[in-house]
Formats: structure tokens, C-alpha cells, sequence
């Protein structure tokens, strides 16, 4: 895995400065410069000085006279000569490998005004196909909002519901919706820390307020629990697929929230994900059942070494999405990384012996130290990565993740002593290997890599 064995990095490189020589000027302005000469041809013969004072004294005005005055000099490209900009569109459509501040800086765009239009922020996760704004404003961008406003107070008594669609955020549904963000984590039971997946309801009102008009009728409530408890199993248990929260589970089965989490031992900070399986109480049952086995998708230790809590919670987190998403398969991504390596000038069989030693080409591994993807780039080496690329990287992303990977292989055998160590700190870490030498299972992987190199070469 990415430099996950040393918490230390080694310093970024500067990104090197452009010279601006007269090899940059235009071919135009150096004609300009020539044209202002005439040429030697049409030059009259000049007189040979007498003395060599008259001979010192013509070669200074000679000398004075060649010298062109920076007023004559252009120092900026003519419009002519510079790359046309494209015209960006109303709309754009997500293709694989787009980030926001490429799409913006291919037509010319702040990538901040871009996130602006569409409601995003700047971790928000993109998907091909996916469409998204390039011009207008953002207020135009909420205009709809007026005509679903009505439905944000009258929720209050009804309880609207959102459906999440792909790029959508908390922050973003509530400022649609002109409800505050605490609102929206209230009626959803949900956190900071919350996952929401396309297809997903967000409830978007309460129904707080509505209940004192609708005082004068209280057998309305009799109905409603007794339907939702015909409906709802008197005990058993509910798989978790993708998209699930904890309060919308509670409230298929007509139960409450509470008691699905008495039942299940949880809290509402509590993490679930696809495939693990619920323990549902009876509707009027107040013993809580036994707690069902949350197994979580990602360990919490790999090869003798035991990850923080946060750092293995965030591995979860990141595989649940991986897991909901369509990825390249094994094989598309084995060409995936070989394509990436050779236009990044890095030998394919290296960085495909890489690929088959940390994940075997599956886009959706997750090691318990957060290593993501085919590559197996922990965060913090991705910013690295994306420092090195220029721009910001997606680890999700399975072409983000084949540049991230081969970004580093590239800087690890431009600024190691010999290629044994670069391949070591691609494990273990590349200050570490300077400072320490290879760890004997560091020792191991150079082996194995270089074993994988020849059946790839």
C-alpha cells in the first residue's frame, strides 16, 4: 500500500519556473525587429577612418545605432498567435477521468464559480454520464426552488421527501429546499458523517409544527399505527443494501427508530453498510432482541498492524461507496493502468506489476489503512499525487486512482538512490527507507515486484 508504512513524507518538489527567452517571441515580432534594419545589400560603402581615433569614434556610433529602443519591442503574444479558447457550453456531460477544476479549466472557468452553479463542494464525487452547469448563476440555478417552496413549509405537516440524484450533498439539498442543514440531519437521523447514495429519500419538512391544527382529530394516529404495525414483521431481520439509512429501515418496518437501535446496539452515529444484516423489533415490542453481527466491510488490522479507529472507519466509509458504484472490471483495469503508465512516460510492466501486487487490479480493495483502489494510495500520499499531476485527484475514480499511483512511481525513481529503493517506498515510505533501510517484508515486496515486472515485460 501507498506509503502507509512511515506517517512521515518526503518534501514536495517545487514545480519549476518558465524562462521567458527571445526563443518565446513570436515569429511576427522577430520579422518586425528584422524589417527595422535595412538590409546590408542596400547599405552604402563606407569610408575607411583615416586615424584609429576616427576608426574607435565611428565603431561607438555604429554600436549606438544598433540598438533598438524598448519602445519598438512587443511584449505581449498578438491575439492572433494565442490557442483559442473553446466556448463552453450551457451544459456539460461527466465523462470518465473529468474532474470539476479540469472541466473548468478546459473552458476557461473558475473552478469555485463552476461548484457554485451546481450546488457541489469540492470533495463531492462525479460520475460519467452526470450533467452539469457551465453557464448561468447560481441563483438562476435554484430557480425551481420557488415552485417546490411551498412544499418546504407545508412539509412541516406532510413530511416531503427528496430523491438524492448523483453530486448531491446535505448542504446543497437543504439550500434547494430553503431549510437549514440541522434541519435535514434532524428529520433523517442523520450527521456530518453521513453517506447519501443517488437514489436515496431525504426527507425535506417535519411534521412538528402541523400536529397542533390537526389536534382536533386524534383518531387520525390510531389508523396509522395500526396499519404500519399490520405491515411490519413482529420480529426477524432486513439485509442492508445500498442507499439504506437507519430511518428509513425503522420506518418500512413500522418501527421506531429508537427501538431499531436498542435492538442492534447502535447509536445514530453508528456506520452500516450493504450486506449486513438488522435485527427488527415487533411494532409494540419493548424487550430489545438480540444484538444482530455487524461485520464491518473493512478490518480494522492488516499484517500484524492494528489502524486507528478514524483512519479504519474512513476505510469503511470508502468501500461502501466503492462498493455502490460501477467500476472498471479487473481486466479494463489492467489496461486502464498500462495506458495511464505509458503516457506518463513510466514503464507499463512496472506499473502493472504494482497493480497485480496491491490489489490485483480490483478498483473497489480497501485496506484497513485507508488505501484505496487498484493503485492502493492512501489519502494523504493522493494529495501528493495530485500535487505532482497539478491538478486534484479522485481516488475513487478508477483513472484518478491509475494516475495517482503512477504519478508516484514516477517521483519515487526520479529521487531514489537506485530503483530497489523506489520500489521500496512505494510500501514503505521513501523517508523511512532513507532513514531506516528496507523492513525484511519491505524486502519481500521489491522481490515480488520485480518477479511480477518479468511476467508483464
Amino acid at each position: 500500500m501507498t506509503m502507509s508504512r512511515s506517517p512521515k513524507q518526503p518534501p514536495k518538489p517545487s514545480l519549476p519556473m518558465i524562462a521567458a527567452t527571445t526563443a518565446a517571441l513570436p515569429a511576427v515580432v522577430l520579422s518586425s525587429l528584422a524589417l527595422a534594419q535595412p538590409a546590408a545589400a542596400e547599405q552604402p560603402a563606407r569610408a575607411v577612418p583615416a586615424t584609429l581615433a576616427a576608426a574607435m569614434k565611428a565603431q561607438a556610433a555604429q554600436a549606438t545605432a544598433a540598438v533598438i529602443p524598448p519602445s519598438s519591442v512587443s511584449t505581449t503574444i498578438p491575439a492572433a498567435f494565442k490557442p483559442a479558447q473553446p466556448a463552453a457550453p450551457a451544459e456539460y456531460t461527466i465523462a470518465r477521468g473529468d474532474t470539476i477544476s479540469a472541466i473548468a479549466g478546459r473552458f476557461g472557468l473558475n473552478t469555485g464559480e463552476v461548484l457554485k452553479l451546481n450546488n457541489l463542494q469540492a470533495n463531492t464525487i462525479i460520475y460519467p454520464g452526470q450533467k452539469i452547469k457551465l453557464s448561468g448563476s447560481a441563483a438562476a440555478s435554484a430557480a425551481p426552488a420557488p415552485a417546490a417552496a411551498p412544499a418546504a413549509p407545508s412539509p412541516a405537516g406532510g413530511g416531503a421527501s427528496y430523491t438524492v440524484k448523483p453530486g448531491d450533498t446535505l448542504g446543497a439539498i437543504a439550500a434547494k429546499h430553503k431549510v437549514s442543514l440541522s434541519d435535514v440531519f434532524s428529520w433523517n437521523s442523520l450527521n456530518m458523517r453521513s453517506i447519501i447514495y443517488p437514489g436515496q429519500k431525504i426527507k425535506v419538512g417535519g411534521g412538528d409544527s402541523a400536529p397542533a391544527p390537526a389536534a382536533p382529530a386524534p383518531a387520525a394516529p390510531a389508523p396509522a399505527l395500526a396499519n404500519s404495525s399490520a405491515t411490519a414483521p413482529a420480529s426477524g431481520s432486513y439485509t442492508i443494501k445500498a442507499g439504506d439509512t437507519l430511518s428509513a429501515i425503522a420506518s418500512r418496518h413500522g418501527v421506531k427508530l429508537s427501538d431499531l437501535l436498542s435492538a442492534n446496539r447502535m447509536n445514530l452515529g453508528t456506520v452500516i453498510y450493504p450486506g449486513n444484516k438488522l435485527a427488527i423489533p415487533g411494532a409494540g415490542q419493548q424487550t430489545p432482541q438480540p444484538a444482530a453481527s455487524v461485520t464491518p466491510l473493512v478490518p480494522s488490522s492488516f499484517l500484524g498492524f492494528r489502524y486507528p479507529a478514524a483512519v479504519v472507519s474512513s476505510a469503511n466509509e470508502n468501500k461502501a461507496l466503492l462498493n455502490a458504484s460501477p467500476v472498471p472490471s479487473r481486466e479494463q483495469m489492467r489496461s486502464i493502468v498500462a495506458d495511464t503508465a505509458r503516457s506518463m512516460g513510466v514503464e507499463p510492466s512496472l506499473a502493472l506489476a504494482f497493480a497485480h501486487q496491491e490489489s490485483g487490479f480490483d478498483q473497489r480493495a480497501v485496506s484497513p489503512a485507508n488505501a484505496i483502489g487498484t493503485m492502493q494510495v492512501i489519502p494523504s500520499s493522493g494529495q501528493w499525487a495530485s500535487d505532482l499531476v497539478g491538478r486534484k485527484l479522485n481516488l475513487l475514480d478508477p483513472y484518478d486512482n491509475a494516475t495517482a499511483g503512477v504519478a508516484i512511481i514516477r517521483q519515487l525513481l526520479a529521487t531514489s538512490k537506485d530503483r530497489d529503493s523506489a520500489i521500496a517506498g512505494y510500501y514503505q515510505g521513501q523517508y523511512s527507507v532513507s532513514k531506516y533501510g528496507m523492513y525484511d517484508d519491505t524486502k519481500t515486496y521489491v522481490a515480488a515486484i520485480k518477479a511480477h515486472q518479468k511476467n508483464f515485460g
